[in-house]
């Protein structure tokens, strides 16, 4: 959740009764985000330590998921979308903006800069959607792609977009 900016936005958004919950890696930040809401005068949002690929949540307990410019720079994506899929409810969906990639040369997604800039460990668009078909999701649908324009790119064959996804878990079966 970095500084908290979306989960606060999201937590204005959710409907009366509602909660957001943020996962962020670092202490520093989840002290700046858990501020952040106090300043915005949000009281439904929480800030949990843990990360994409052990999220710290209970099994089927959340209706929607949001993340923005983050399973790009996660080692194993494919265990990111399983830790969404294992989090969310029957039915439930996720809405992902992230970066992808074609053709990008290996040193420039493994250089500092490139992860600075969250161009590192950007995927192709295809390998990026079948993770998530892989962990179990239905209704894939790309709402939105946009060209990537960076200095770390002048020059490069490559390509990189933002890609916007959003995605549902199927219903629970009767058995």
């Amino acid at each position: 959740s970095g500084p908290g900016l979306d989960a606060i936005e999201a937590a204005k958004r959710v409907s009366p009764g509602g909660s957001v919950i943020g996962v962020e890696m670092t202490e520093r930040m989840i002290v700046a985000a858990a501020r952040n809401a106090k300043t915005a005068g949000v009281d439904n949002v929480e800030f949990r330590a843990g990360d994409a690929e052990n999220l710290p949540v209970a099994d089927s307990t959340i209706d929607h998921v949001i993340s923005n410019c983050v399973v790009n720079l996660v080692p194993d994506k494919k265990k990111v979308f399983s830790e969404i899929f294992r989090v969310l409810k029957p039915g439930g969906s996720f809405s992902i903006t992230d970066l992808v990639g074609e053709n990008l040369p290996p040193e420039l997604l493994a250089s500092a800069a490139s992860l600075c800039a969250c161009i590192g460990g950007a995927p192709s668009e295809k390998d990026y959607l079948d993770a998530i078909e892989a962990a179990g999701f239905a209704q894939i649908d790309i709402a939105d792609r946009f060209r990537w324009v960076a200095p770390e790119l002048e020059g490069i064959a490559g390509v990189v977009w933002s890609l916007k996804v959003t995605a549902r878990k199927p219903m629970a079966r009767a058995a």
